[in-house]
């Protein structure tokens, strides 16, 4: 799907310790290259609640779970990248449920807007996010059947990086900012990044997030 863009409400900060890729494009055949670009570490939107209660878990993890996940997370994505591509080259339609599920490895089938409810007693459910967990977004007059993408990191208890397929029509966009727009800070509610540095002016629910840890 499409979604109309804004950057109006948020305003940069500072910039990360490294670049990072902007959307990908997967036209052509063979693994895109990355543009490195500055993005903001940390977005301040302007009606932000002052207190914010929420913690994310994931920050007080040793660094070497950090660097487990990381290098898990990239190797799925390289091939969810690739199994994408691979489609659009056979003419077929790039959507966000295979590429969730070959990034995650959550293995849940059907629409976006049924795998909260489809998780519950495979997966690990949380309202907190975690790196590699599927962010699911429950669904909308305009999204009708939901979305799904998955938490490629955690830069701070209202804002992380996403990387998702068919958010722009048949394409895969890799670490994009989300943020927390949600009045108790419990990421019920977000605005993501459309394009790099535009953020959505549309606000969209998210039911939670499903780690890929049985249970």
């Amino acid at each position: 799907m499409t979604v109309a863009a804004s950057a109006q409400d948020l305003r940069p900060q500072a910039r990360p310790a490294a670049p990072v890729p902007a959307a990908v494009e997967l036209a052509l055949p063979a693994a895109p290259a990355q543009r490195p670009r500055a993005r903001p570490e940390a977005l301040q939107l302007a009606a932000a609640p002052v207190a914010l209660q929420a913690t994310v878990s994931t920050r007080n993890a040793p660094a070497s779970t950090h660097a487990v996940q990381s290098a898990g997370l990239r190797q799925r994505t390289q091939l969810a990248v690739q199994n994408a591509q691979a489609k659009r080259a056979r003419g077929q339609r790039v959507w966000c449920v295979p590429f969730a599920r070959d990034a995650s490895g959550v293995q849940i089938r059907g629409d976006a807007r049924t795998w909260w409810h489809q998780a519950a007693g495979q997966y690990h459910r949380s309202r907190e996010p975690h790196v590699g967990a599927v962010m699911n977004f429950a669904p909308t007059k305009k999204m009708r059947r939901g979305h799904v993408a998955v938490v490629s990191r955690i830069v701070n208890s209202r804002q992380i990086l996403i990387s998702h397929a068919n958010w722009t029509r048949n394409h895969v966009s890799l670490d994009m900012v989300a943020v927390d727009v949600s009045p108790r800070n419990d990421w019920s509610q977000v605005r993501l990044e459309h394009r790099p540095g535009q953020m959505t002016s549309t606000t969209y629910p998210i039911y939670g997030f499903i780690q890929p840890i049985r249970g």
